[in-house]
């Protein structure tokens, strides 16, 4: 049943993902400075149309845009990414709850070991 659950809520989140904005900050738009760089800021002035989220501005962060809590920080496949510097660090996980992210700091010969030995564990790799 919880796996039932759990594939549910990442149907769920994928759906309140696919909805989500993109959230810019206040005027973006129509400062050059910000055209290289409109990441989102808070607007906080007492006049702001956005803050008062009035029709015609872009929406506000909510918290009614985020994922089930059950689910948050999960690979889509249902499975919690960890990121694997060596070989070591592969017997500490489990293959049916966890995807391997090899970290890109490591070199080829390494990369391939770590691949390998992961493989025969029965580990998905996200990052071939």
């Amino acid at each position: 049943m919880a796996e039932k659950t759990l594939s549910k809520l990442l149907k769920l989140r994928e759906k309140i993902k696919s909805r989500k904005p993109e959230f810019y900050r206040h005027l973006w738009w129509k400062k050059p400075k910000f055209a290289n760089d409109p990441k989102w800021r808070k607007p906080k002035g007492n006049d702001n149309k956005m803050r008062l989220k009035l029709k015609g501005y872009p929406p506000m962060v909510e918290v009614g845009y985020r994922g089930p809590r059950l689910v948050r920080g999960l690979h889509p496949q249902g499975l919690r990414p960890v990121t694997v510097y060596n070989i070591k660090e592969l017997e500490r996980l489990d293959p049916s709850k966890d995807i391997v992210y090899i970290a890109s700091s490591v070199g080829l010969k390494k990369r391939l070991e770590i691949e390998r030995v992961a493989r025969e564990k029965g580990f998905v790799i996200a990052n071939m």
